[in-house]
């Protein structure tokens, strides 16, 4: 099987976010090689996986930058060669948490108890929004410290801290808030309120009608968000109050189970 991207320029034609998902894939595999085989040299690895070690480097540089894994000096037994030991890369907490699935299923079964017990989708929908509400006051700050014309980039720095390696760029009359990773994924599968308070909560924050084209809980390969021209601006002053109490956010424009996550276009 090819490794899309390694040790090569983006194919020509070949659509951006298609090369991106090959890349995230690589660097997966990468991780999942250090999980599965413990601290690993450059040079193991590339032979492990079959990739060249500039490509490995270029991975690992990421997955540090990322959180994900970390470089130690290898201890050295016996007589030490000469030149510097070389350093091996080893997942951080963050990182192996990252592969441990065990918490969705609970997450999982505690929501749909919430359904069946305590009011069903709206009772969901309700716990949804709490969540957010409760996780809102780095994002408010992040915001109403940058300049209007930077908002979204910071947006998207704060949601990299908690996990999503998100990334703002330029789109036609807008921009895009693209979230490369959701810590919540599996659960949002089957519980669409999760992605629909988070597209909410974006419009409360920047003051305006945001769109949801796409997300990973719906099998796309990044959770986009659509933010149009000016809305940076218009969500100054929202973002300036972000030391008062977050209210229940009061939009209406709920996507319905069937729909979210989806252009409506």
């Amino acid at each position: 099987m090819k490794n899309v991207g390694e040790a090569r320029e983006t194919p020509v034609g070949a659509p951006q976010e298609e090369f991106a998902t090959g890349e995230r894939s690589t660097r997966n595999r990468v991780a999942r090689s250090i999980l599965d085989h413990g601290p690993s040299t450059v040079a193991e690895l590339a032979e492990r996986l079959g990739l060249t070690q500039a490509a490995v480097r270029r991975h690992l540089d990421a997955l540090v930058t990322d959180g994900v894994v970390e470089a130690r000096d290898r201890p050295v037994y016996g007589t030490r060669t000469r030149g510097r030991p070389a350093k091996a890369f080893a997942l951080t907490d963050c990182g192996r948490d990252a592969f441990d699935q065990s918490y969705d299923q609970l997450a999982v079964d505690a929501l749909r108890w919430i359904a069946e017990r305590e009011g069903g989708e709206q009772a969901v929908a309700a716990f949804a929004r709490a969540r957010i509400a409760a996780q809102a006051g780095a994002y408010r700050r992040a915001v109403a410290e940058a300049a209007p014309e930077e908002r979204t980039e910071a947006l998207a720095k704060a949601l990299s801290a908690d996990g999503y390696a998100a990334t703002a760029r330029s789109a036609p009359v807008g921009e895009q808030l693209c979230q490369h990773h959701c810590p919540v994924a599996h659960v949002a599968e089957q519980f669409p309120q999760l992605c629909e308070a988070e597209t909410e909560f974006f419009a409360e924050l920047l003051g305006t009608h945001v769109q949801r084209l796409a997300t990973i809980a719906h099998g796309d390969g990044v959770c986009t968000t659509f933010i149009p021209k000016g809305a940076a601006t218009a969500g100054a002053a929202k973002a300036a109050g972000a030391a008062r109490p977050p209210k229940t956010p009061k939009t209406t424009h709920h996507a319905s189970a069937s729909t979210a996550g989806r252009n409506p276009a």
